[in-house]
Order: structure tokens, then sequence, then C-alpha cells
């Protein structure tokens, strides 16, 4: 698949020497640049709806208690 993206050629030239410099042509430091940003996202998305759950219930544990819920001796911690 071809992706076309639009770029000043101050912002090509620059692009362009931190892709050579990190070893990547500029299309695979573009790639790369989505993927890190959509991984944000999800991660950020991931947080909000963990913290909305937890501000409904806002219970935590400590490894110990976790330990004695699973059946696991601390020694083994």
């Amino acid at each position: 698949m071809s992706v076309a993206i639009r770029l000043s050629p101050r912002e090509a030239k620059i692009f362009k020497k931190h892709a050579a410099r990190s070893g990547m042509t500029l299309s695979d430091f573009a790639a790369a640049a989505m993927r890190e940003r959509m991984e944000d996202e999800l991660d950020r998305q991931a947080y909000e709806e963990a913290m909305a759950e937890f501000r409904k219930n806002p219970v935590t544990y400590t490894h110990a208690e976790v330990a004695k819920m699973l059946g696991i001796d601390d020694e083994d911690l």
C-alpha cells in the first residue's frame, strides 16, 4: 500500500536526516511514528478506562493481600 504525505521542504529535510541517523528510510520512520502514536492513544484510552473503573470502586490491595487471595506464600514473592 502506498500513502502520500505532504511535507514542506524544511520538514522533509529534517525528517530524512533524523530517519537516516536512526538507520531508517523516511517511509519506515513515518510508519514507526504512526504506530507509536496509535500505541500512545490506545494506552491513554486504557488508562482512562481503568481510572474510571477505579473511581467507581477505589479499592487497592497490598502485595501480601493479593498473595494471600491467590494462595501464594509470601516467601515465594
